[in-house]
């Protein structure tokens, strides 16, 4: 199984993201969007920057529970209920991802939604993992 990570030279530099992402051989792992639920159900962090710690922490967790790691993922959509905040907090959000995931980026969409399910949560984080 392989994981390559296609950036081309024709597109605009990608920021902590991936253009592309072949994955060749190995099992998919579908995983479920997190948000920032604790283990009572409810949702934790005051900001964008803490509940998008508790929902990519989730997202790995579940990862981790499935036999993978962060080298793993192959796609990650993120959907917020304020893309204007999340952009302004871009860069620790950037170190949060490096040091639950590390500096192996996915490809990755950004989605602006009105709300999620909780109408505390204002992130959730889903992906698509592939596995040796």
């Amino acid at each position: 199984m392989s994981i390559e990570r296609i950036n081309p030279g024709d597109l605009a530099p990608p920021i902590g993201f991936s253009h592309a992402v072949l994955a060749t051989g190995g099992t998919p792992v579908l995983l479920a969007g997190q948000t920032a639920l604790n283990v009572d159900g409810v949702i934790v962090g005051e900001g964008i920057v803490e509940q998008f710690e508790v929902a990519l922490g989730n997202l790995m967790t579940a990862l981790r529970a499935a036999g993978g790691s962060g080298e793993h993922l192959a796609k990650v959509t993120i959907f917020s209920v304020d893309p204007v905040d999340y952009r302004a907090n871009a860069r620790e959000l950037g170190g949060v991802w490096r040091r639950l995931v590390g500096r192996e980026y996915p490809a990755m969409t950004l989605v602006g939604v009105t709300r999620l399910w909780d109408d505390a949560a204002l992130v959730e984080i889903e992906g698509i993992a592939f596995l040796p």
